[in-house]
């Protein structure tokens, strides 16, 4: 018999993944098919070919950020993908991240996306110790918003500064030449441990031939200047001299087919089994909207290898799921926000998606365990926050949500957060949002990230507005409050969605969620490159 329910939460998660995969499409396109054909015709691939050439074929990749910069700087015409591609995958069989400013998108021009974007690319090759790739071909930073990008401590300079402690820390950087390469972008290429240029296309130097006729009155061409024969055989700052991008590419396959291997952290990984079910069952179970209770065992079953979980503390704490698993072959200790309501031990009812003490007290505990024992933690996030009211705060929920924050403030092992439903104010915190550094942190089309949901938090802004306007003697009518409120609550609610997110880099991606194991395990073999921390859980009074 056909289950409704099930079947309309499968075509509403249908429709969220087509539309995810259609913005895709058009955001893949760059700054559009007449800038992709002018690029063809100046002898250049574009980022994404050339990053398709580069990696291996035969292996998996993950796009980090193809949202970033959705819907945003409308008035300079938009940045799709930030105007820089960012992909984990694999070259002759290594992984690494590979960089690839496009230039079809504003000439490669660095928005303060573009900057941020970057600085998280570098950021995920320097906690796992991932060979880093740069395919440049920008015309530095965008002059417009100059003031959002340069000047401050996470803007344009940090660049440079990742560039020295990267190569420090003994984590490979290569960049290639592939376009131009202006300003200060120019130290990006030159401070990494080997850098190519190609012949015709590729150009580097701190002023080009404008600034140099304006600033000392000297005629050069962009040739004489900054290209591929002048730094290759002259001044020495590049490395190699390629003719072409195919050329170019294969070079760096080369270079990279001959690097050592780091030590590994020593995650435990076993042959990699099926979950329980199909892949596709996720569609099902997930409830249309995210509005009802589901059973998350049975989706956490879709996600782990042979469904085979070992539950932590079943009994206790059971707004919270904790269990060891496995995925794709890699051990892994899983902390998700169990929808369902329950009964404790007391029999009182406790409501789904919600933490209260009893189920803080559990994760904390979970969580230290697997700090040591080395198994990385996997947060699956739909929680609207901790219990409020007077028996919780007199229960002390502050002090033990504040011993779970403080659990996964300090965990030493690597962190993964994916986010499939509510992912509400300390709830965030205490399941690995992104201020906890997550190693990655991805979104089901059914996100939501906010301090609190859109219908609470429009009342409380209604109410405040209203008292307001009370007070001045214009307090509006009941059809005026309930305008006022939709309005507060639509503005809200848009900015709650995982594209509001994804588009500022709150989360890494937007994910299909039958694409959730890939995104964990890749993860995880990134993270095995970096040797892990001892652990300090500091005050945690258990």
């Amino acid at each position: 018999m056909i289950n409704l329910e099930t079947e309309q939460n499968k075509d509403a998660m249908q429709l969220a993944v087509s539309k995810v995969n259609r913005l895709l499409e058009q955001i893949y396109e760059g700054g559009g098919k007449k800038r992709i054909e002018k690029q063809h015709a100046e002898g250049k691939m574009t980022a994404r070919e050339r990053i398709t050439y580069l990696l291996d074929a035969d292996k998996p990749r993950i796009e980090v950020g193809a949202f970033a910069g959705y819907e945003m700087y409308a008035e300079y015409g938009g940045c799709p993908a930030g105007g820089v591609v960012v992909v984990i995958g694999y070259v002759r069989g290594r992984q690494c991240i590979v960089v690839a400013n496009d230039a079809t998108v504003k000439a490669g021009a660095w928005f303060p996306i573009t900057g941020k974007k970057n600085l998280r690319a570098q950021e995920i090759a320097m906690e796992n110790r991932l060979p880093i790739i740069y395919l440049v071909d920008s015309a530095g930073v965008f002059l417009p918003m100059q003031d959002e990008i340069f000047p401050d401590k996470e803007h344009f300079g940090r660049i440079f500064r990742n560039n020295a402690k990267l190569s420090s820390a003994g984590i490979p950087q290569i960049a290639a030449i592939m376009g131009s390469c202006v300003a200060g972008g120019a130290y990006l290429p030159i401070m990494s441990d080997e850098a190519l240029i190609v012949e015709g296309t590729g150009s580097v130097f701190l002023a080009g031939p404008y600034l140099v006729k304006a600033a000392i009155g000297e005629n050069a061409d962009k040739e004489t200047l900054g290209g591929a024969t002048t730094h290759s055989e002259i001044s020495g700052v590049t490395d190699y001299k390629m003719p072409d991008d195919q050329t170019c590419l294969d070079t760096i396959k080369d270079l990279m087919d001959k690097m050592g291997r780091f030590d590994t952290a020593g995650f435990d990984r076993s042959t990699p089994q099926a979950p329980a079910g199909e892949a596709g069952d996720l569609f099902s179970i997930f409830p249309e909207k995210g509005a009802k209770p589901y059973d998350t065992l049975a989706l956490l079953q879709r996600l782990v290898d042979g469904g085979q979980l070992t539950q932590y503390k079943e009994h206790y704490g059971k707004t919270i799921l904790c269990a060891y698993a496995r995925i794709d072959g890699w051990a892994v200790g899983i902390v998700a926000n169990n929808r369902q309501v329950v009964k404790n031990a007391k029999g009182e009812i406790q409501f789904g998606g919600v933490i209260y003490s009893d189920s803080a007290d559990k994760a904390t505990r979970f969580i230290l365990n697997c700090n040591q024992k080395k198994i990385p933690l996997v947060f699956l996030h739909d929680v609207t926050g901790f219990m409020v009211g007077t028996r919780s705060e007199h229960g002390g929920i502050i002090k033990d949500g504040a011993k779970m924050v403080n659990a996964v403030a300090n965990s030493t092992v690597p962190k993964f957060s994916v986010v499939l439903g509510n992912s509400y104010g300390a709830g965030n915190y205490a399941m690995c949002g992104k201020a906890y550094d997550p190693r990655l942190i991805v979104a089901w089309p059914t996100a939501k990230i906010a301090v609190m949901g859109g219908e609470q938090s429009a009342k409380v802004l209604t109410q405040i507005q209203v008292q307001s306007l009370k007070d001045k003697g214009q307090a509006p009518d009941p059809e005026g409050e309930q305008a006022l409120f939709q309005e507060i609550k639509n503005r809200y609610e848009a900015q709650t969605t995982p594209y509001y997110a994804a588009a500022r880099l709150w989360v890494d991606a937007i994910i299909d969620p039958r694409d959730t194991r890939q995104w964990i395990s890749m993860g995880i073999e990134a993270a095995n490159n970096a040797p892990v921390e001892k652990f300090n859980p500091g005050v945690i009074q258990v």
